[in-house]
């Protein structure tokens, strides 16, 4: 019933809805904006600055999404909290109570002052700005560790998301909450199993994956954080734990809900990432020669993938009042889709916005890490990771090449590859006379 209620009904409207046009429910539904996002952004963009679908608004507008994302006059949303009534009633009445989801408080993601102020307080006096530039000479570490182990795949094809994308950030993440080196492919297992868990409309089979996924790790993450009550280590968790807010300590839920979130924003994200900065380098041999050479462009390449293939493809917030937005009147209660990999190819901002060009000189204007008091925390880090990740790489292997189209993953909010098989080189083929 918790699925009819939060999904069943939904995908079923969604399909109808998409058949008809719908945006919000192309959205939901049509294969097609997923693999062609920049396409779904433009024909959004053709129908207005802001528009309606069948139960909510939707835009692609640049300046739009990032007012929403600061305006106090809206505020983020929680799985479920939407559905109409009947709807509403049952999937309160059929979820698993006590479990941890990303959008559900006390998630930073479903959260807003007072709450969201004390817990982000809380977790920036411990991922502080030197923390986190401790932890890039940990992250260049494990990239040349990982890129030394696939030394003994040169000149064969493997699938660089299994071998590299995942492992880098579940080594990172991993020591940041102290997670034992025996219990990281658990990590690996429950983030593949629980991605959808921030979409709706999920197919039954699906659902269920969600489910045994977000189960086993409310479990071990239980168990963990238990472990590092009575043990505690030098990682960033360990530390969390013992944190204060002037004298306010988070209490179990409040602690869990973010640790979790720390390990799943922090490794999904990056996977994300990694491997679609690897694809887009490889099917761009001329931008990739220009970072080889100008090394220096490393970061600002980082930023035009985060634009041009956001890890995080859309947000969602909830009117608190009426407001208008370029002329259309947006109710209290009401709630807008902010289609943020849209916001990222808005002309009016990114010229010529569907070419991937490292020399663009606003490509940190992108949206991908959300905004105001709910901008990443982990930004820094995610871009550190990017930047070092895909450096190594490619310095090691700067003529590797795309050895078959491999599979995006089953996901809307979250755009990335589940496998990328590439052929590894360091070297140019010979060429046959």
């Amino acid at each position: 019933m918790h699925w009819f209620a939060l999904h069943g009904v939904i995908r079923g409207l969604a399909s109808f809805g998409a058949r008809r046009g719908d945006p919000q429910g192309r959205l939901i539904s049509d294969p097609a904006v997923r693999s062609d996002p920049g396409k779904f952004a433009d024909e959004l963009r053709a129908s207005g600055r802001i528009v309606r679908g069948r139960a909510a608004w939707l835009t692609s507008d640049h300046a739009i999404a990032h007012q929403l994302l600061r305006s106090d006059d809206f505020s983020v949303t929680e799985i479920g909290r939407n559905l109409p009534g009947p709807l509403g009633w049952l999937e309160q009445r059929t979820g698993v109570k006590g479990r941890l989801h990303p959008l559900l408080p006390p998630s930073l993601l479903s959260v807003e002052p007072p709450e969201h102020t004390r817990y982000r307080k809380t977790v920036s006096s411990v991922f502080t700005t030197r923390a986190v530039a401790a932890l890039r000479e940990r992250v260049q570490e494990a990239a040349t560790a990982l890129i030394d182990e696939l030394d003994g795949h040169s000149g064969e094809t493997v699938d660089i998301v299994e071998h590299y994308c995942s492992q880098l950030p579940v080594t990172v993440i991993g020591d940041i909450i102290g997670v034992p080196d025996h219990d990281r492919p658990k990590i690996l297992e429950f983030g593949e199993l629980a991605a959808p868990s921030l979409d709706v409309g999920l197919a039954w089979p699906q659902y269920l994956r969600v489910e045994k996924g977000l189960d086993g790790f409310n479990t071990w993450l239980t168990e963990h954080i238990g472990r590092l009550r009575t043990s505690p280590g030098e990682d960033l968790m360990s530390q969390l734990i013992d944190a204060s807010d002037e004298g306010t300590r988070l209490n179990d839920e409040e602690l869990l809900a973010t640790a979790g979130l720390v390990l799943a924003a922090g490794f999904e994200t990056t996977v994300n990432l990694l491997g679609n900065g690897i694809r887009i380098l490889l099917e761009h041999p001329d931008q990739l020669a220009l970072l080889l050479e100008e090394p220096d462009r490393w970061p600002a390449a980082v930023e035009e993938i985060l634009r041009l293939e956001s890890p995080v493809q859309l947000s969602a917030r909830i009117a608190r009042v009426d407001t208008e937005l370029a002329g259309r009147t947006v109710r209290a209660g009401e709630l807008v889709v902010l289609y943020l990999a849209g916001a990222n190819r808005d002309p009016e901002v990114f010229p010529d916005p569907h070419r991937f060009d490292i020399t663009r000189d606003n490509s940190g204007k992108h949206l991908s890490f959300s905004g105001g008091r709910h901008f990443c925390l982990g930004a820094a880090l995610a871009r550190a990771e990017g930047e070092v990740g895909l450096r190594t790489f490619f310095e090691r292997y700067p003529h590797a090449t795309l050895a078959g189209g491999g599979s995006r993953r089953d996901t809307r909010v979250l755009r990335g590859w589940a496998t990328l098989p590439i052929t590894l080189r360091q070297t140019r083929p010979a060429v046959r006379s």
